[in-house]
């Protein structure tokens, strides 16, 4: 399976591709696309385009978003949530299925430390799919999130209805 990741920017949207094959995980590719506008509109039109470009250049099966965090400024939180929401309907429009995972989710997922910091899973993504080094901190969020999604659909110790629950104190929780 190829999973495209997405971490979502109004100035920078990340993107990592891999593929997965029963537990073994193989990088594909990662990048950057950077908006260089100033207005709304043409910044969403770009990452439109670019996540567009993406899926028709490497052809993932499945997409992987980073979830809107709320900021202390709600202004850049519904700013970042139109730059998801663009990437989203991107995937959708190629007829992709979309799964969504808050920051915490793929950090724990990864590094296995939810507060995990940017040089952490620079260094895990690096670990995981043996990259010579570590890659730039967007396109390695967009990496954690693909990976992260792997590791869910993956795991085939892990019946379907355990899917989405870890151990915590030695009892299931949702994550």
């Amino acid at each position: 399976m190829r999973i495209l990741g997405l971490d979502p920017g109004l100035r920078v949207t990340g993107y990592g591709v891999i593929d997965h094959h029963r537990s073994a995980l193989t990088y594909v590719a990662s990048g950057s696309i950077k908006t260089v506008t100033d207005t709304l509109p043409a910044r969403l039109k770009m990452i439109f385009e670019g996540v567009c470009e993406v899926i028709d250049r490497y052809q993932p099966e499945q997409v992987a978003i980073e979830n809107v965090f709320v900021n202390i400024n709600p202004k850049s939180t519904l700013l970042l949530g139109q730059a998801r929401g663009v990437a989203i309907a991107a995937a959708v429009h190629k007829q992709l299925p979309v799964a969504e995972y808050t920051a915490l989710q793929i950090k724990q997922g990864v590094v296995g430390y939810g507060h995990a910091q940017k040089a952490q899973i620079q260094n895990m993504v690096m670990r995981l799919l043996q990259l010579p080094t570590p890659p730039a901190t967007d396109p390695a969020d967009a990496l954690a999130c693909a990976i992260r999604h792997a590791n869910e659909q993956g795991n085939p110790l892990l019946p379907p209805r355990l899917k989405g629950l870890k151990m915590r104190h030695g009892r299931l929780v949702s994550l």
